[in-house]
């Protein structure tokens, strides 16, 4: 049967894809945050999955305001990158696994959960910069994705406790699998940042730690978090974290398995005007 091995959370910032793809990486500025990713590239040499669910918000690219939904998951056998006013990415086109994602959908859609199952669509920076960050710039990905995308952009978004309690059905999906692969769960977006506004530039060192603490500990508590919260403390953009619930609910230790090992903790200001975080939790 399929399983849930490992859950990965880390930050999408565009201008990380850009300093990839510029060759930035070892200057000054941009070489304290990929030295806090070399521990997760050489990992994910040795862990490399069948398939990664990626949880992403899409930023106005397969989406706009004429059509939002809440959860949305990648059926189709591939999605190209998306041309997001610069080009695409010159990044692998990504490889589905059209199998999975309808099981997922048919599974999580009987738990009560209303998925839009997605044929075709290009997938942004919110997909891409995390596969780059774990892969670095390989000629294809090494491994299948099924996109699943989260509106974090335009209110009314899902609440943390939805999307912890849509990552516990996730796992339920992948275990009645019949099929033995392994999957990672990444939950991607944030940490603390706001793009507008009065408090454009916002960054909070301290809630942003404090939310890893609790990811890590205690998710059920954290679930419970306000949107309000997430506004106030992380930046309107911070409401973005609330996907790194999904990925949290699909670990063994929400169902009384033993608590995740934590391989990786990572923390960095700025990146843009970001702040990035990111972990790897492997299941036991």
């Amino acid at each position: 049967m399929a399983k849930i091995s490992a859950s990965v959370y880390t930050s999408h910032v565009p201008a990380i894809g850009a300093a990839i793809d510029l060759k930035k990486t070892g200057e000054a500025y941009w070489q304290p945050l990929f030295a806090g990713y070399e521990y997760s590239k050489e990992w994910m040499k040795e862990n490399t999955p069948d398939v990664i669910f990626l949880v992403y918000n899409d930023h106005a690219t397969a989406f706009s305001l004429d059509m939002i939904p809440t959860f949305a998951i990648g059926t189709a056998a591939e999605f190209i990158p998306a041309d997001e006013g610069y080009g695409p990415r010159p990044v692998p086109k990504v490889i589905g696994h059209p199998e999975l994602a309808s099981h997922i959908a048919q599974s999580v859609i009987q738990d009560d959960f209303d998925l839009t199952i997605v044929n075709k669509m290009e997938v942004d920076h919110g997909l891409t910069v995390p596969l780059s960050l774990m892969f670095g710039e390989p000629d294809a990905w090494p491994c299948k994705v099924i996109p699943f995308a989260v509106n974090v952009v335009q209110y009314p978004v899902p609440s943390g406790r939805r999307c912890f309690q849509l990552g516990q059905a996730i796992r339920k999906a992948v275990a009645c699998f019949d099929d033995d692969i392994k999957v990672q769960i990444w939950g991607t977006g944030g940490m603390s940042h706001q793009l507008q506004g009065a408090r454009a530039g916002l960054l909070n060192r301290e809630w942003d730690n404090a939310f890893l603490d609790r990811l890590i500990a205690d998710p059920a508590g954290l679930s419970e978090v306000p949107h309000i919260e997430y506004v106030r403390e992380a930046g309107s953009e911070g409401i973005e974290l609330v996907m790194w619930l999904i990925a949290r609910g699909a670990m063994s230790d929400i169902q009384g398995g033993p608590a995740p090992t934590v391989k990786h903790r990572f923390y960095h200001i700025p990146a843009s005007n970001t702040a990035v975080g990111h972990l790897i939790l492997e299941n036991n």
